[in-house]
C-alpha cells in the first residue's frame, strides 16, 4: 500500500462548457490578435532568445557557464564552434524581428546587424572586465573575481545589457529588449538596452534597480538596490498619444554613487560628476558636480524597551 496521499481527482469541464470556452478564445484571437501561426508572421521566440543569452554568457566567460571543465588546448575549437552556432540562431531571431510589419519583404538588414554585433564581442568582454574590477574594489565581501562572475547577479544583468545595447545600436528590433527582460527575470535588475553605461560600473545587491532607455551613465558609477533612473513625464501629441524617442531619463557624470531606494527622474536631469545621492532621495532636477544629496533625519526617537524606575533611557535624534 502506498504511503503517499492520494491526489484529488482532476477537475473535469463539461463538454458544453469546454466548447464554449474554446469558442470564446477563438473569437478573442480573431478580434484582438496575439496569434502566431505558419500562415502569418513568424515572431521571435522567447525561449530561443533565452538560449542565445546563455550561449553569449558562455562566450564571454568560458568555463563559468559550463557543466564541465574546458580542457587545455580545446578553447580555440570550442570558441569557433560556439560562435558559428550562435550566429545561426541569432540570425534566425533577428530576421524574424526585422520582418515584423511586412513578413514577405526581405530587408537586407539582418546580415549587417549580425556582423557588427559579433565584431564587438571582444570589446564588450574588455568593458565587463572593468565592471568585475569595480565590484571587487567596492565590495568588501568580494573574495575573488571568480566569485563575482559566478554569484553576483549584476554581472549577468550588465553582461546581457552591454550585448543587447550593441544590437540596439546596430538596429535590431525587439531582440535587445527580449534579452534584457530575460536578464531582468533572472536577476531583478531592469536595464533597458538603450541605456548607455560607461566602464567600471557596479550595482551592489541590485534587486529592484531600474535604468531607463535614454539614460547616459558615466565611468566609475556605483548604484545600490532599489534605485530608479526613470522618466518624469511623457510628452503627448495633439491626439493625446505619447511621443516616442524623446530624452526621458537622467544622465550621471563620472564617479557618481547612488544609495538604496533613491529615485532620479527626468530627461533634463543631470547628476554632476563626483556626486553622492543618499538613500531614499527623490530628485527631479540637476545637481552640480561634487554634490552630496541627503534627507536629514528629523524627530527620530529611540527609546528603551526596559522600564526602570528613576532612569531616563530615551534619546532623540
Amino acid at each position: 500500500m502506498s504511503n503517499h496521499p492520494s491526489l484529488p481527482p482532476a477537475t473535469e469541464i463539461p463538454v458544453s462548457q469546454h466548447d464554449e470556452i474554446v469558442r470564446k478564445l477563438l473569437a478573442s484571437y480573431q478580434n484582438f490578435g496575439g496569434l502566431n501561426h505558419s500562415e502569418s508572421l513568424n515572431l521571435p521566440s522567447k525561449h530561443a532568445v533565452g538560449e542565445i543569452c546563455e550561449s553569449l554568457l558562455q562566450l564571454l566567460f568560458p568555463g563559468f557557464h559550463d557543466n564541465d571543465v574546458i580542457r587545455e588546448g580545446s578553447i580555440a575549437d570550442l570558441t569557433s564552434k560556439r560562435l558559428a552556432e550562435l550566429v545561426v540562431r541569432l540570425e534566425d531571431q533577428i530576421r524574424k524581428s526585422v520582418r515584423i510589419g511586412d513578413p514577405q519583404r526581405p530587408t537586407g538588414r539582418t546580415k549587417p546587424i549580425i556582423q557588427k554585433f559579433c565584431k564587438a564581442l571582444h570589446i564588450v568582454r574588455e568593458v565587463l572586465r572593468t565592471d568585475i574590477e569595480a565590484a571587487y574594489k567596492n565590495d568588501p565581501s568580494a573574495r575573488s573575481h571568480e566569485e563575482i562572475i559566478l554569484s553576483y547577479p549584476f554581472i549577468e544583468a550588465i553582461s546581457i545589457q552591454r550585448l543587447a545595447h550593441r544590437l540596439y545600436r546596430a538596429g535590431a528590433p525587439m531582440i535587445p529588449r527580449m534579452m534584457t527582460e530575460w536578464a531582468h527575470s533572472r536577476t531583478g535588475i531592469d536595464i533597458h538596452p538603450g541605456a548607455s553605461i560607461g566602464a567600471h560600473f557596479f550595482i551592489d545587491h541590485g534587486t529592484g534597480v531600474v535604468i531607463g532607455e535614454t539614460c547616459n551613465i558615466g565611468n566609475h558609477c556605483k548604484i545600490y538596490h532599489g534605485v530608479t533612473l526613470g522618466a518624469r513625464s511623457f510628452i503627448k501629441d495633439d491626439a493625446g498619444s505619447v511621443i516616442k524617442g524623446l530624452k526621458r531619463h537622467p544622465n550621471l557624470g563620472d564617479n557618481v554613487t547612488i544609495y538604496p531606494n533613491s529615485t532620479i527622474l527626468g530627461g533634463e536631469t543631470i547628476i554632476g560628476s563626483n556626486s553622492t545621492i543618499g538613500a531614499n532621495v527623490f530628485l527631479m532636477h540637476s545637481i552640480p558636480p561634487d554634490s552630496l544629496v541627503i534627507y536629514e533625519e528629523k524627530n527620530l526617537s529611540i527609546r528603551s524597551k526596559i522600564h526602570r524606575e528613576h532612569a531616563d533611557l530615551s534619546w532623540s535624534i
